[in-house]
């Protein structure tokens, strides 16, 4: 998992007991803006309007390759926080709550209901401070149906983390984990490999 936190856009001795923001105005009105924009154009929208969903998220400030995929009913919470390589997907009712960085390389796949939370809190810190660490999502790997990835954790390429699993620490690629913690149960070979 990396241990390395991103600064938040606000001054980090913010306490959040004293309800000051965490985010500057600019990122609280960009998602304040966004969220209308995906409810009154993107959130009703047929299945394969993909291209159209993308066209938003690029709009606010995404990076997204060729061939992806994005539900209507995915909940990105920063678009400029969002990196799509080619032909990724964010499925039905995927919560990508990325007050950090999001990466999915290419072909990734993040399923049905799964939580991608790149925010947490300082709990050393009597103001309780937020904290981001960023979430990647390697090249092929597949987060399966109501999966949860931390703060910090690196899915490797062609990992794969089972229905409901919950991921606290880096997956190895080329493995599969379930279970909450998530825990290693075998390696994954792809066809590919076993004809070669």
């Amino acid at each position: 998992m990396t241990e390395q936190t991103t600064p938040l856009p606000s001054s980090p001795s913010k306490n959040i007991f004293s309800g000051a923001p965490s985010f500057s105005f600019r990122n609280r009105l960009t998602r304040a803006v966004w969220a209308v924009v995906w409810a009154v154009f993107a959130s009703w929208t047929p299945p394969p309007l993909h291209r159209w969903r993308i066209f938003l998220l690029r709009a606010f400030g995404a990076k997204i390759g060729a061939g992806c995929r994005v539900y209507r009913s995915v909940r990105v919470w920063y678009p400029p926080h969002l990196v799509m390589g080619a032909q990724a997907v964010m499925g039905p009712r995927v919560n990508c709550y990325n007050q950090g960085m999001v990466t999915l390389g290419e072909r990734a796949i993040v399923s049905q209901g799964a939580h991608l939370c790149t925010g947490t809190h300082d709990i050393r810190d009597t103001s309780f401070q937020l904290v981001t660490r960023p979430i990647t999502i390697g090249a092929d790997a597949w987060i399966a149906a109501e999966a949860f990835v931390a703060p910090g954790v690196t899915c490797g390429e062609r990992a794969v983390l089972g229905a409901r699993g919950v991921a606290f620490a880096d997956l190895q690629p080329n493995m599969v984990y379930r279970g909450n913690p998530a825990v290693k149960i075998k390696a994954r070979f792809l066809q590919r490999d076993e004809q070669s």
